[in-house]
């Protein structure tokens, strides 16, 4: 299904929850994370291009360190990694364009907006309340399609990414991707992984869920 639009199938009453994932879709993490790998590069002697790291945001960390170091040292230098990362990433990170307006629209139609990530959790909860974003529920540490076990656990209905793996999760979830490009995977590159819905960014998020939820209280039986 590739269209702009959904129908819930008959039946469905179950309330309104809707996922998000959190590096390019609800916060641009690149200046942060851009700079925790210059501090660890600096305080390891490892050359890190931190600049080609950030255009690959979206895989657990692990897969990133292994183009810099070798395999015996990437358990410690990820526990190093985030032990730095509130000193250098928190602060410099905004939020995307719509991302709180997109929370709140969940929570004006009476759902439920969860973050799903596989960001440390504890470090995903920084950034969030240093924003002044406040989803229901975080999740923290699921990659691709092990993040359909906070979206199964949750009941949601959507899930909001950036990246072909949140396209996965949504799918391996039974839920509704909506893919936004406003990370490192084009709107084609969406599209072929299966997205349900492509918007533009976030601030298109609001109208699209208040579409969605029309059509799911049409098409459920009174």
């Amino acid at each position: 299904m590739t269209s702009e639009t959904f129908a819930p199938a008959p039946g469905s009453a179950a309330p309104l929850t809707v996922g998000f994932d959190l590096d390019m879709t609800l916060i641009d993490s690149r200046p942060g994370i851009r700079a925790a790998y210059r501090a660890l590069s600096a305080e390891t002697g490892t050359f890190i291009d931190a600049d080609e790291a950030v255009t690959r945001l979206g895989p657990p960390l692990d897969q990133e360190l292994a183009y810099w170091f070798p395999e015996s040292e990437i358990s410690a230098m990820a526990d190093r990694y985030r032990a730095l990362y509130p000193a250098y990433a928190i602060e410099p990170t905004p939020a995307m364009p719509g991302a709180r307006e997109a929370i709140e629209a969940v929570r004006a139609l009476g759902g439920r907006a969860i973050v799903v990530t596989a960001k440390h959790e504890p470090n995903a909860r920084l950034h969030l309340d240093h924003l002044g974003i406040r989803p229901d529920a975080v999740v923290g540490w699921l990659w691709a399609e092990a993040k359909a076990e906070a979206l199964r656990e949750y009941g949601a209905q959507v899930y909001v990414g950036d990246h072909v793996g949140d396209v996965r999760g949504a799918r391996t979830a039974g839920a509704l991707s909506v893919a936004v490009p406003t990370g490192p995977c084009p709107e084609p590159q969406l599209r072929e992984a299966g997205a349900d819905v492509v918007l533009p960014d976030l601030t298109a998020l609001p109208e699209w869920l208040a579409q969605y939820v029309r059509q799911r209280q049409v098409s459920t039986p009174v």
